[in-house]
């Protein structure tokens, strides 16, 4: 069925759940923090391969895979999880804007050929990160869940 709308009427206001909200808030600011320790803890300067930053999208692109996996395969979780940890924690963990500055400030800075190595090498590992993610969770989750069940591990 097909809803038709008024093009009259004002648009519907989405009532926000306060507690999903409170979860990402909270969540955010723990990611931002450690991905802030990261660049701390990892400085370089504009013409140099900026390692905190892809460290912390290519971990967290794997802490994503491993993530989902958990709680949408494995798990039945608190509502409250994925918003928390997802959004919030990995969300604000994870920074492809600042890799995105990051290429251009190489590039600025005479390093075309880093600025592009870093921009593939950054979506590549990021992809093969989540899928690394995603398929060892299935395969440890997996091993966990027929151990719980009794069967132990596949002959």
């Amino acid at each position: 069925m097909t809803e038709v709308v008024d093009a009259a009427s004002p648009p519907r206001r989405r009532v926000q759940d306060p507690a999903v909200l409170a979860a990402v808030s909270l969540g955010g600011v723990l990611g931002a923090e450690a991905r802030y320790g990261m660049s701390v803890a990892l400085p370089h300067e504009p013409a140099q391969f900026p390692v905190s930053t892809w460290l912390v999208n290519t971990s967290g692109c794997l802490l994503i895979g491993v993530l989902m996996t958990v709680v949408t395969e494995l798990s039945a979780p608190h509502r409250l999880v994925r918003p928390f940890l997802g959004v919030g924690v990995l969300g604000g963990y994870t920074t492809f804007s600042t890799a995105t500055v990051e290429v251009q400030q190489l590039t600025l800075h005479g390093r075309p050929a880093l600025a592009l190595g870093y921009l593939v090498g950054t979506v590549v590992a990021a992809l093969v990160a989540v899928t690394a993610g995603i398929v060892g969770t299935r395969a440890l989750g997996g091993f966990w869940v027929r151990r719980r069940a009794g069967r132990g591990a596949p002959p």
